[in-house]
């Protein structure tokens, strides 16, 4: 997809959330729609993926290692056709197959992910296996901002940088804000830069609210270059719903019906006027 079209994707995709959310009455609506963008770049343009093949040798890998953004993830597979309406439809009922977290027996998921710290370790994994095995397939791997006081993760940073991981592409979500407040109150992260490019990363920053930034970002990696790929997306917790923009509460937040009808009308204002 070109940008502009990324673009309108985008805005229908979040439609797509919230009434994912609204219907099922859970999900973590803020950080869905801060990470939203990125996962529409890469399933629309980067990543080789085939819901036909879904589980084909050489298929890039994607890892959500902020598994409790579920509800993006599932709107993004659902839309390339991985997931059907039925199990959309089924959110947050009893028995549904779609959980709160993602897992391997949805299409599309390669592995089960929410106990936070540990996605980039598989990804470290999968990325060591493709070398090993001189396969060219790619490894993308999105953590939460507030995840990065996970100890686990700067062990797999250490064996990505020994094993010279440049087929592995790490994406941080950096929305500033985690379920109890402000990441740099909670436990502060900067400089990011300074602490990745330490541990030998390839490192570079995006406007993840900028679908052309992100896709100019994610282009621009090079392959080849000896290092893994630490990218700090900087966005919005509950970027293009104006209410819920910037809000620490909407991070665990479902709207009532009178908030959704306002996200609904927002987001479709927009999508008019893209059309």
């Amino acid at each position: 997809m070109e940008c502009k079209e990324l673009e309108l994707k985008s805005e229908e995709l979040r439609l797509r959330l919230i009434n994912l959310i609204h219907s099922g009455r859970t999900g973590h609506t803020g950080g869905d729609l801060s990470v939203l963008n990125v996962l529409n770049v890469l399933y629309n343009r980067i990543l080789n993926v085939n819901v036909a093949e879904p589980r084909k040798a050489d298929r890039d890998r994607f890892v959500l290692s902020k598994g409790h953004c579920a509800e993006a993830l599932y709107c993004v597979l659902a839309d390339k056709g991985f997931i059907a309406q039925a199990d959309m439809d089924a959110y947050g009922k009893d028995f549904a197959h779609l959980g709160g977290h993602p897992d391997v027996s949805i299409a599309g998921v390669e592995i089960n992910t929410g106990a936070l710290g540990h996605g980039l370790s598989a990804g470290v994994g999968m990325a060591l296996a493709a070398k090993m095995d001189k396969k060219s397939y790619r490894t993308f791997v999105v953590m939460g901002d507030g995840e990065q006081a996970e100890g686990s993760i700067y062990e797999a940073a250490m064996a990505a940088n020994k094993y010279h991981l440049d087929n592995l592409v790490a994406i941080i979500d950096r929305n500033g804000l985690q379920i109890s407040g402000s990441t740099e109150d909670v436990m502060p992260l900067e400089s990011l830069r300074e602490r990745w490019t330490a541990f030998g990363w390839d490192f570079k920053q995006m406007n993840g609210d900028d679908v052309s930034n992100i896709v100019a970002t994610l282009e621009s990696i090079d392959y080849a270059c000896g290092k893994p790929h630490m990218i700090v997306s900087r966005t919005t917790k509950g970027k293009g719903v104006s209410y819920m923009e910037g809000v620490a509460k909407w991070h665990h937040g479902v709207p009532n019906a009178e908030q959704y009808a306002t996200a609904c009308e927002e987001i479709e204002n927009r999508i008019s006027k893209m059309k």
